[in-house]
């Protein structure tokens, strides 16, 4: 296959899980204690993971946008996608949703994003050079 070709995929996959985990980061910032407070009650899990989710969202997604610290960017994002699809979207709304909230496929689409980025890293038009999984 055409490198070029896989360059500008991973491009693609790099800017949209970035925007995507960006916008919700800044969502659950601006909205920080309800997100506390669903945490807690709703997952049984301390609050500070809120606060933790929040901040790789935003961090993590802004810099997949920039291109610099991809693979350890998706790594992060993946860690927090299987905690959201283990202790939230199985255990109460199943994979396609209830209606209420969505099922766990969309997570399940951004894990394997995440996936993607962190075993291959991306190169183009990347602020953080040609350092990635496929270097070593």
């Amino acid at each position: 296959m055409n490198n070029n070709k896989v360059e500008y995929g991973l491009l693609v996959a790099r800017v949209v899980l970035g925007v995507i985990m960006l916008a919700h980061g800044i969502q659950k910032w601006m909205g920080i204690e309800g997100v506390v407070g669903m945490f807690k009650d709703m997952m049984g899990l301390p609050g500070f993971l809120a606060y933790f989710t929040a901040t790789v969202e935003v961090v993590a997604g802004a810099a997949l946008i920039l291109g610099i610290f991809v693979n350890i960017s998706a790594i992060l994002i993946g860690i927090i996608m299987v905690g959201a699809i283990v202790t939230v979207k199985i255990p109460m709304v199943g994979f396609f949703g209830n209606g209420q909230m969505a099922g766990w496929e969309f997570d399940l689409s951004l894990l394997a994003l995440a996936v993607l980025l962190a075993l291959t890293g991306s190169n183009l038009f990347a602020l953080g050079g040609k350092k990635d999984s496929r270097d070593s």
